[in-house]
């Protein structure tokens, strides 16, 4: 069903490319929305800052995500101000030309510990305006795990060895989560 309505108005994607994108589009909803908002054991947190409860959806959320396993797993994760062995904690994205530059910035990153992990999305379309030109090049999508303390090195460090003049380089906060994969980002990562 899914890859005939896409057929009809995108002939020339195929239902691979559309499987292998579908994914990646909900990972960036559930980052940008911050779904962890949605679930009843944090709406305390949310009331505070208004985030995500205005959206009309959120009751479809509750009943899906937010099920007797979100409880039991609760216990293995916390909001980031709970614990002494995290930091606090940021997620970074940085657009790169092509597959090459992406593993070249992304090895040096983690060689110099500004970050715990890189991950390198490809398949990345970005559409901008530049020097008055609406402009569109296929781009590779670095999603960098690192502290907050370290963004501003991390952008430095982008800025020097990126060949974009103007880099991409953006911070979304991680405001909960894993508590021995934050433990292991604090490790891995340069005070």
């Amino acid at each position: 069903m899914a890859s005939s309505v896409f057929s009809r108005s995108t002939p020339n994607l195929s239902s691979t490319t559309i499987r292998r994108r579908l994914p990646l589009v909900g990972a960036f909803c559930m980052l940008s929305l911050g779904l962890y908002n949605t679930c009843p054991t944090t709406i305390s947190s949310s009331l505070k800052t208004g985030n995500a409860l205005s959206l009309s959806f959120i009751p479809l959320f509750r009943t899906k995500f937010c099920s007797s396993r979100a409880a039991a797993t609760q216990a293995s994760t916390i909001r980031m101000e709970g614990s002494s062995d995290t930091v606090p904690s940021i997620v970074v994205y940085v657009t790169v030309p092509n597959r090459e530059a992406g593993k070249k910035l992304a090895h040096s990153i983690v060689k110099e510990k500004l970050a715990a992990c890189v991950n390198i999305v490809p398949g990345i379309e970005s559409v901008y305006q530049w020097q008055g030109e609406i402009q569109s090049d296929a781009e590779e999508l670095l999603i960098i795990k690192t502290r907050q303390s370290l963004l501003e090195a991390l952008t430095e460090h982008v800025k020097a060895n990126h060949e974009y003049e103007v880099p991409e380089v953006i911070s979304l906060p991680i405001t909960g989560g894993s508590i021995p994969y934050l433990k292991w980002l604090k490790d891995s990562t340069r005070d």
